[in-house]
């Protein structure tokens, strides 16, 4: 393990923002000066304001999850339960769904999500969080969304892709894998290392297609907590989620250090005026750290 963390950190030490909520996740600064965050148990959308008001603005999301903005500061959003597709809230407060079937077949449950800056949006969909018996997919996937609206298949060639995050110049797409398949899970219940857990990493091409998988960082561990939501700063290191905290990862791929956190965080963002303040969703909770250098905003 290398580097210094203290460069990039005002304070390891959290400010709790809000908390007593379901299971939190996707946590999207907005340019207007605003967070939303996801209620996954409560299946709503969530607005905090710096004043500490939280207020709701969209219900019965559908267990929502993953959530970016597109380039007309729209809303897309991944969602399971029985919605199983990827979404758009529209600025009159209607929703739009943008992908629900491939080849026909319904996805099991769309998990994270990112917009390129030609539009084009990714999408995770991992199989496993679906019973056998109600997949239609019979893979774990990534999917593009291209310009036009239609659906591609991006990979199949992730065990369980969660989180995505794209190089600042876009050429290489970052996807979390926390884990292979049921057998992950006895090993986290039984404390033991799970050696399934990783960044891959893949070339991006003009046209969105996806090229040269590799592991970009092995994250095993025994720790609780698996890799999950990621973002890139302005430097191109890559905060991701994982085991025993968040990870903050150099280009290279090589870790530079690992944040604890006294609960299993599922998800970050960058937010602030200046992009230095960190939010993430622990437990039932929002929490933020103070950054000394800029990450990278959705719009």
């Amino acid at each position: 393990m290398a580097g210094d963390i203290s460069d990039i950190l005002v304070s390891t030490e959290p400010t709790i923002l809000t908390t007593g909520w379901g299971r939190t996740e996707g946590p999207l600064w907005h340019p207007e000066g605003y967070l939303t965050f996801v209620d996954l148990e409560g299946s709503r959308l969530l607005r905090w304001d710096d004043n500490g008001q939280v207020s709701v603005v969209r219900q019965d999301t559908g267990e929502g999850n993953g959530c970016t903005l597109d380039h007309q500061g729209r809303l897309i959003m991944c969602e399971g339960a029985d919605h199983r597709r990827v979404t758009r809230l529209e600025t009159d407060g209607s929703v739009s769904t943008l992908a629900e079937t491939w080849q026909g077949k319904r996805f099991s449950k769309p998990n994270d999500v990112i917009v390129r800056s030609d539009g084009t949006i990714y999408f995770t969909d991992p199989g496993l969080r679906l019973p056998q018996e109600q997949r239609e997919i019979d893979f774990s996937g990534v999917f593009r969304i291209d310009q036009q609206g239609s659906v591609h298949l991006a990979t199949d060639e992730c065990e369980y892709p969660n989180g995505l995050a794209l190089s600042p110049d876009e050429s290489v797409l970052y996807v979390a894998i926390s884990r292979l398949d049921e057998r992950c899970f006895e090993e986290e219940q039984q404390g033991a290392v799970c050696h399934h857990r990783k960044i891959r990493a893949f070339d991006v091409a003009p046209d969105g297609t996806l090229s040269n998988n590799r592991v970009f960082c092995d994250m095993s561990s025994a720790d609780p907590g698996v890799p999950d939501g990621m973002k890139v700063d302005a430097q191109g290191r890559v905060f991701c989620v994982g085991s025993g905290g968040f990870w903050i990862i150099e280009p290279s791929g090589e870790v530079m250090g690992i944040v604890p956190t006294t609960e299993v965080t599922r998800n970050l963002a960058f937010g602030g005026p200046d992009f230095r303040t960190l939010y993430m969703t622990p437990g039932s909770s929002l929490w933020k750290m103070e950054l000394k250098t800029p990450g990278i905003g959705t719009f």
